[in-house]
């Protein structure tokens, strides 16, 4: 995938069973390079500015935060880094309103009733007991962020698209990513055995607290060249024809010139060559191309403004520089 998004809040992958939790993990890599090379065996194309980026990341124990366009691989590369370790991917897809009930932990509240009405059936009446156990660990539900501070071995934690979460939850963030712990008031502090790996990206539709950015290294990850997004559709669509692949990456390079509300990412660049693959289209046409627009942008206003003249001269200006042949 490039260098280049599940309810609301995606939980985790579990966590692993009693006999793989054992299971020797690959050793991290050791160098920018070989990063590089394991992650182009999980189908990653990665630059290595974002490599030696993630190398630091993992290196030093420091989240790292992904900032880009929406479609150039950012929530991929989690996804990815996983493979690569050996580890389970926690997400936390972050929306308007989250909160900490479903980010970090809740109380089982059926649980604790139960045990309320088990107290007064049995005529207990010590009530600091009864607090204890209804605000002991057992009764925690754990949230992905809680969650990655509690495996065994350290997971990859994603927190995903933090830029459409309100801005105070960045504050919240703040103990988890300097001191890989939660404090709960009624139970205490919780700290991981072992720090997870954190990635978190944003689509900057607002601005993150710089706080949360000091504690984190910086990358912005930016649309592909074309050599690079012509490895990516060779990695993820091997089966399309090499002519075929080379003129659509030239055409999505050609049309992220125009003046549209969203350019097509590299999501959209692997989209559209699996539907021109399914339509049995081998070569670029003007009608190929209009009939599939809504593949490539996912804007009423960018399909309505990329006339059959753009396609065109995108098409004639491919077909000057002999594109595919």
């Amino acid at each position: 995938m490039p260098d280049t998004a599940e309810p609301a809040v995606a939980g985790a992958t579990a966590p692993p069973a009693a006999g793989a939790a054992s299971a020797p993990r690959p050793p991290l890599p050791a160098s920018v390079d070989a990063l590089v090379k394991r992650l182009a065996a999980v189908d990653y194309a990665c630059s290595r500015r974002l490599a030696t980026a993630l190398f630091l990341s993992l290196k030093l124990r420091r989240p790292l935060f992904l900032e880009g366009e929406p479609g150039v691989g950012k929530t991929e590369l989690a996804k990815a880094l996983a493979a690569v370790l050996g580890a389970p991917l926690l997400r936390l897809q972050c929306y308007e309103g989250l909160e900490v009930a479903q980010t970090a932990y809740e109380w089982n509240v059926a649980r604790q009733l139960i045990e309320i009405r088990l107290a007064e059936a049995a005529h207990d009446v010590d009530h600091d007991r009864l607090a204890r156990r209804l605000y002991s660990r057992e009764m925690l539900i754990e949230r992905p962020l809680l969650a990655a501070l509690t495996q065994p071995h350290a997971p990859v934690l994603l927190i995903d698209e933090l830029d459409r979460a309100d801005e105070p939850f960045d504050a919240f963030l703040l103990e988890v990513l300097a001191e890989s712990q939660i404090t709960i008031p009624e139970l205490g502090v919780i700290k991981a055995a072992e720090p997870p790996y954190v990635l978190i990206t944003s689509n900057r539709t607002r601005e993150v607290h710089d706080a949360l950015k000091r504690r984190c290294l910086y990358h912005w990850v930016d649309f592909p060249d074309r050599e690079r997004e012509l490895q990516i559709v060779r990695l993820r669509v091997p089966g399309a024809p090499e002519r075929l692949s080379r003129q659509v990456v030239e055409f999505v390079q050609r049309m992220r010139g125009l003046d549209l509300f969203k350019a097509p990412g590299v999501a959209e660049t692997i989209d559209w060559t699996n539907a021109l693959l399914a339509l049995d289209t081998l070569d670029l046409d003007p009608a190929a191309v209009q009939d599939t627009l809504g593949v490539l942008l996912k804007h009423r206003d960018d399909i309505a403004r990329v006339g059959a003249g753009d396609i065109d001269r995108l098409l004639g200006e491919l077909r000057a520089l002999k594109v595919g042949d």
